[in-house]
């Protein structure tokens, strides 16, 4: 299961360097490679997963529809180390598998904003990812992906661009929200999630 995740992973790396879109990793220093740990990042294109894996030099799980695990996809998917999730009903299991990997030691990739952007802006965060921060209490570690959407946007060519990832430091939460079992307390561990994703999409606009 491994050798594939690393295959695809190089095979990603190797594809944006031969098309001119070579991926440029700022704040790699910070970047958690063991341990657990939640990848936050902004979602703006179907690129953004192997992005991602190729930034990081550890194995890191990702949450894919659950469409996708059906014939071929059923065998691929989990070899890439994805696993499924419904997005329109957010079921049980799904948290459970979640809160298992990080339990485990595992880095997990999750987009707070839920599916891609349509125009490349950041858009509002959901609740349920708040959740997994206040039962998981793992670090989470803010990402800034530019580059993606004009590589390949919704709905989009394949026209691959220079890639920029900006990792951060893990966020700093509020104790209160953590503690506090409720959709408004997950509503703003979610926001101050994606605050900490535009303020390193804001750092790199203000470096150009």
């Amino acid at each position: 299961m491994k050798t594939l995740y690393w295959v695809a992973r190089s095979l990603a790396r190797s594809t944006f360097s031969a098309t001119g879109g070579a991926i440029e990793i700022v704040g790699g220093e910070k970047r958690i490679h063991h341990g657990s740990a939640i990848i936050a990042a902004n979602h703006t294109s179907y690129l953004d997963p192997p992005i991602v894996a190729a930034s990081y030099d550890t194995p890191v799980a990702f949450l894919a529809r659950k469409t996708l695990f059906r014939k071929f996809g059923a065998w691929l998917y989990p070899r890439l180390n994805a696993f499924p999730i419904d997005r329109d009903h957010a079921d049980l299991q799904t948290i459970k598998t979640i809160l298992r990997k990080l339990r485990n030691g595992e880095r997990v990739m999750m987009f707070p904003e839920g599916t891609r952007s349509g125009d490349g802006q950041l858009t509002n965060a959901k609740p349920g990812i708040g959740m997994l921060v206040a039962k998981s209490g793992v670090p989470v570690q803010p990402v800034h992906i530019s580059g993606a959407y004009e590589s390949f946007p919704k709905g989009g060519k394949f026209n691959p661009q220079r890639i920029v990832v900006r990792v951060g430091d893990p966020v700093v939460f509020n104790p209160t929200d953590l503690k506090e079992k409720s959709r408004e307390a997950y509503q703003r561990i979610a926001d101050q999630m994606m605050a900490a994703i535009a303020a390193l999409g804001q750092e790199g606009r203000q470096k150009e």
